[in-house]
This record gives C-alpha cells, structure tokens and sequence, in this order.
C-alpha cells in the first residue's frame, strides 16, 4: 500500500488509500479504496453490525455517492467503495480510462481491496459477513466475480448491472465475431462516440449532479472514449452471463421499470434508464444465479440511487426490506448447515 489512510476528495469523513498494483504498458497502475470513516465508530449498532460492504462503479464514473454510503452506515455496516483501476481516483498520467483487456483483470483490484478490508482471499473467510454491490458495468464484474469465488459473499446487490449488449442476445452474437477480431488486429482503435452527454443531463435535471468533490474529469458529460480490446472484454462477460454462471449468494437487482432511446434527448430520461434495456437485464438476471431478487423502480433512472426523490426513496426501501430478510436472516452459521443438508 502507498502511504496510508488519508481524506478523500469528498471531505471528512471519508478517507482513501491507494492500493499498488504493479505497472503494465501505459506505466503505474493502481486502485483506490474508500471508506466511511471513522470504521471504529461504525458496527457498533445497527443490524448490519457484523457486515462489510465493497461497491463498484460502473464504466466512465468512480464512487461519488455519499448517501448510498450512509445509508449502509446508518444499518450498522462498514462501508468501502473501490475506485478500479484506471478510473477516478487511480486515473494516472498515461493510463487510458478503463481500459482493460478482461475483466478478469479487475480480480487483483478486489483482492488488494478485500485485503485492506481485512478479507483477505489467501486466509479462511472473515467472522464478518461480506456483501458487494455493484452499478452497471461494476454490477457485471461483481457478478463474475462472485461467480470466480464462489461462497464468498454473503449478499450480492446490483444496480442496473450491465448484464447484456443494449442490442440483445441475437445482436450480441451475431456482432462477437467482428469485435473479437478488431480486438486481436486493433485493441486501442477508436470506436465512434454513441455517449451524447444526455445521461449525464437526466442526472443534472433530477438534482443527483453536482454533489461535493465531484470531479468532472473523472466522469466526463459524454463518456470515456471506448477502444475494440475494451469492448471485447464485455461482450465475454455478456456471453459467460448468457451461458449462466453462479453467483453463489442471495442478490437483488434494482432496475428501472423502462428504457428510453438514448439518441435524442426526451423528457423521458429524468425517469428511465437511457443506457440498458433494461427488460433484457431483468432477463439476463435469471441466468446468474439461485436466488435472485428482481426489484423494478417506477421513475428509476440508470444509477437508481441518482434519481429524483420518490424512486430513490423507494429502492432504499426495496434494498432494505430485502436486506433485513435476505441478509440479517441468514447467519452464516445457519446458510453452511443448509447447504450441508
């Protein structure tokens, strides 16, 4: 780790920590975890007393949401959000924002964070139970993930998790075969721009944007430009979701009841999600595991917990109940002697 715990650009009382992870071709390469601090004073009370959560944001954005985080805090729960590498708060000079090759390659950044968390991977699971949440393209790596380390969560929660290509099952595997190609001859090409800025206007217009220490370099009005090595990566993990994976915990996925056209700009957007369609998420949700929860919000937008009062107020309440049932009821103790029955 470089350095240690200091404040975070969101102000008192959250703090980062860089976490290394070696150096690749663009050069330095880490992840950047956050906390609620101070974590003494957090677990004390609250029903989540004995839960540590992990969040992931998802692609051209990094962890700005202080009331998710207070929300946890206020249940009791430890809350960290992981910056991954390459995004927000562990962008470097020379990096190429979000680039990766496979998500896979976002396993080191957990590791380091888990560890930080104290879970570490290389050690028997924690006392404490874990629970990981992740948005859109962030709900799609945590998915794999649970899916890699099967049985170390105990709840999974994914908002708008980008689980298949906006273009469909049928679209996605009758493009594979040409991004894969493109990726092998010329991973870091330009891809046309498709992010209009109108998104991030839905998310000024509800009042979600801007918020203190909100970096706008971080998370530009039109997105991150993407590169065929980047998108390939994606389309694998759509296909792997499609061919069913098991994620190995209860999970909740919140989305929006409806989609609207991201092409031109509509009214519309302060109350759908303009990025996914979001049917073909709630289908694909059934293919990653057991146990899946689907809660759809009226007035929702792509990240739920940025939408106008009414609907956040209701997917905390959705995640909440479903909490209390789906999480404080199940002690770990309880879940190993059913599975071992």
């Amino acid at each position: 780790m470089t350095g240690g715990w200091e404040q975070d650009v969101l102000g008192r009382p959250f703090e980062r920590l860089t976490l290394p992870l070696g150096s690749d071709s663009e050069g330095e390469v880490v992840a950047t975890l956050v906390r609620l601090d101070p974590p003494k004073l957090a677990g004390l009370t609250g029903p989540l007393r004995d839960v540590d959560v992990l969040y992931l944001h998802g692609w051209s954005d990094y962890f700005f949401q202080v009331e998710l985080a207070r929300f946890w805090a206020s249940l009791g729960a430890r809350f960290h959000a992981l910056d991954l590498r390459k995004y927000g708060r562990s962008l470097r000079p020379g990096n190429t924002p979000g680039f990766v090759t496979s998500l896979d390659v976002y396993d080191a950044d957990i590791a380091a964070a888990l560890g930080a968390m104290g879970h570490p991977l290389d050690r028997p699971r924690s006392r404490r139970r874990l629970v990981m949440m992740g948005h859109s393209t962030g709900g799609l790596t945590a998915a794999l993930w649970a899916s890699r380390h099967h049985g170390r969560l105990d709840a999974l929660v994914l908002n708008s998790p980008w689980l298949e290509l906006q273009l469909g099952t049928l679209g996605r595997q009758a493009l594979s075969p040409l991004v894969q190609m493109r990726a092998r001859v010329d991973p870091m090409g330009a891809h046309p721009v498709v992010d209009l800025g109108f998104y991030t206007r839905a998310q000024t217009e509800v009042g979600a944007l801007p918020v203190r220490g909100y970096r706008r370099e971080w998370r530009p009005e039109r997105g991150f430009p993407t590169h065929p090595g980047w998108l390939a990566a994606i389309v694998e993990g759509h296909r792997r979701v499609s061919a069913g994976v098991d994620v190995g915990c209860p999970t909740i996925v919140l989305l929006s009841t409806k989609s609207t056209n991201p092409f031109a700009w509509n009214a519309e957007m302060t109350g759908s999600d303009s990025v996914l369609v979001v049917d073909d998420i709630a289908r694909a949700a059934t293919r990653i595991g057991r146990e899946v929860t689907l809660a759809r919000i009226e007035g929702g937008i792509h990240d739920i917990f940025l939408s106008r009062p009414t609907p956040r107020e209701q997917a905390y309440l959705a995640l909440e109940r479903w909490l209390m049932r789906g999480v404080l009821g199940r002690s770990r103790g309880s879940r190993r002697a059913r599975e071992s029955g």
